[in-house]
């Protein structure tokens, strides 16, 4: 039975190491493989997928993707790249502290996905290039993940691993105590050191951003066009009655946008923003009126209603501050010959309910629309404004539209913070105070927390599930079989033995060495996470041998399996900046293995004193 078990671990890392299938189907294939040769029962083949450090991780992608959405990442990775000004070695240890920061706290893939495209633009902006800063960025946020008992996966599964075995689990910023000094040495690492290791690859990714973004759609729809922000005043005879009232268009050849109110009542069911008015709308004294129409018609606007003229910022920040947040944004679109919208009237600022969208422009053979009613025809393009949601949605009912760019990735670079916004975070610390306290467990703490995210709308369900990484979940899930099984057939305590009788009976500290290079070498070319999983059981079980506290060894697990710095596999965040820095697998190895060489020393100083054995 042992060597039968052998031979599906080795089967299952050379699969992992081969990368032919993904992940969670070598997982899966193992996880069937252990039942079909009689190695597990059918209640221990599927126990991964009950297990709490499984419900546990998915939680925390929920959570993860609401501080994403709600603009948490965005404006704290702006910041970040603020701070660095004109400095790039200052830039250098922003981005590669901002990711570790962020990765305490966000997944580690969620960290890279945000930071990335700002790190590229301010690579480029102050003269050096990406490659020089996005590998610090992957390594960052894999050492961040350390920082908290949730910062990564390999956390929980040892923590887990330690409370299964019938010991204490480690409290949530335990971890910082070893993370804090392992993420200094990487800061002073790549400002010294790991800099001048990088590779100059000179790639063309220069992103856009949404102002350069808004800036083309200015510039190819003249939307800056007849654009005013209006003021009522307080004898403005618009005060209390209804837009439908007035028949601005008919009479006045003028638009209504959007309307901001200056005295929300959400008791009376006043909000403090009309994102997209309707005929129905109330207009209030103090109300901030964006509306569209020529110059001479808003004059004539202005004194008929006495209203008052409010200043502009610069067109692009005007457009992004008052007409993109969390839940509203712009996009462009093209008709296609097939399209139903083919042949039909149209008038431009009007609000769609149908399709759940606002006209704010046109363009046809690349010259603005400018008439007020457009015959829509096949190749025509528009700037439109929705919902996100709304805008995601326009593709499914229209197939025959094509939609430019990706706004789901214009959203969640949106950094303007809105009541969700502080929400999301409360329920982020709202988990931390559970967990910190052990109020309740960890796993239900992540469940309370994703509730609030699900339930409040700071993420809608279906960008929460596509935000959960369903092949992390399912791979850990049918890995958790494997350490069942490694114990149960006796292979685990055969390593464990192994390494007790090579470097245990010499000294715990060489055992612990031992423990960090067996685990850094399967984290190198197989999903950490997976690592941690197949690595839980034989740390414990070579501690219980020689009647040592297991803490350290789970400790060394979780380290050891964040540090796959040689190869772009061995990570997803590792293999997300790749291509965006035009990296080989040799950079990797030259740039990661003296900083792996140094995590290794560190270990081996710091965890026996922090964890006694």
């Amino acid at each position: 039975m042992i060597y039968l078990m052998l031979l599906i671990l080795v089967i299952t890392i050379g699969l992992f190491i081969w990368g032919k299938f993904t992940p969670d189907i070598v997982a899966l294939m193992s996880m069937i493989s252990l039942f079909l040769t009689g190695i597990l029962t059918p209640t221990e083949t599927l126990s991964g997928f009950s297990n709490p450090t499984v419900i546990m991780i998915a939680a925390l992608f929920i959570i993860g993707e609401g501080i994403a959405q709600t603009g948490w990442t965005a404006l704290a990775g702006k910041k970040f790249v603020e701070w660095a000004g004109k400095s790039i070695p200052k830039l250098l240890v922003i981005v590669t502290l901002g990711a570790g920061i962020l990765s305490g706290f966000v997944s580690n893939t969620g960290t890279v996905a945000t930071l990335m495209p700002l790190t590229i633009s301010s690579a480029w902006s102050i003269g050096t290039l990406p490659s020089k800063m996005l590998m610090p960025v992957a390594f960052g946020s894999n050492t961040g993940g350390l920082l908290t008992l949730t910062g990564t996966p390999p956390n929980i599964i040892a923590s887990n691993a330690l409370i299964d075995a019938g010991f204490e689990g480690f409290s949530f910023f335990e971890f910082a105590l070893i993370g804090i000094p392992l993420l200094i040495v990487a800061l002073i690492y790549f400002r010294y050191i790991g800099y001048r290791l990088l590779p100059k690859n000179k790639t063309n990714n220069k992103p856009v951003n949404i102002e350069s973004t808004l800036h083309n759609w200015i510039e190819a729809y003249k939307i800056d066009s007849g654009y005013y922000r209006l003021r009522i005043r307080s004898l403005s005879p618009l005060i209390n009655t209804k837009i439908e009232d007035w028949q601005f268009e008919k009479n006045y050849n003028v638009t209504i946008i959007r309307t901001k109110r200056r005295h929300p009542n959400i008791l009376k069911g006043v909000p403090a923003f009309e994102e997209f008015p309707n005929p129905k709308t109330e207009l209030y004294y103090h109300d901030i009126v964006t509306v569209k129409g020529d110059t001479e018609a808003i004059n004539k606007l202005m004194i008929t209603f006495r209203l008052g003229l409010l200043p502009l910022e610069p067109i692009t920040d005007e457009l992004k501050h008052n007409l993109i947040n969390q839940e509203v944004g712009m996009t462009e679109v093209i008709v296609n010959p097939n399209s139903i919208l083919v042949g039909r009237k149209y008038k431009l600022g009007d609000y769609f309910k149908r399709y759940g969208i606002q006209l704010l422009a046109a363009s046809r053979n690349n010259i603005p629309l400018q008439e007020k009613e457009i015959t829509v025809k096949a190749g025509d393009a528009f700037i439109i404004r929705g919902t996100w949601e709304h805008i995601d949605d326009l593709k499914k009912q229209h197939e025959n539209l094509v939609i430019i760019g990706s706004p789901e990735g214009m959203a969640k670079n949106i950094e303007s913070l809105n009541s969700k916004s502080y929400i999301a975070l409360g329920a982020l610390v709202l988990m931390i105070l559970f967990m910190v306290f052990k109020i309740v467990p960890g796993s239900i703490a992540a469940l309370i927390s994703a509730g609030i995210v699900l339930l409040t709308g700071c993420v809608p369900i279906s960008k929460a599930y596509k935000g959960i990484s369903w092949t992390s979940v399912v791979m850990i899930a049918a890995m958790i079989p494997m350490g069942v099984a490694l114990q149960k057939t006796g292979t685990a305590q055969i390593i464990a033995n192994g390494l007790v009788d090579y470097l245990g009976s010499i000294h715990p500290v060489l055992l612990l060495g031992g423990v960090f290079l067996l685990t850094t070498t399967f984290s190198q070319v197989i999903n950490n996470s997976a690592t941690a999983v197949l690595m839980a059981p034989i740390a414990i079980l070579a501690a219980n041998s020689l009647n040592l506290s297991p803490a350290p060894f789970m400790i060394v697990v979780a380290i050891s399996a964040s540090t796959a710095f040689l190869t772009p596999i061995g990570t997803t965040t590792n293999a997300m900046v790749m291509t965006a820095g035009g990296y080989k697998f040799m950079n990797y190895l030259k740039v990661g293995a003296p900083l792996l060489l140094l995590f290794f020393i560190i270990t081996l100083i710091l965890v026996p004193i922090i964890w006694p054995f």
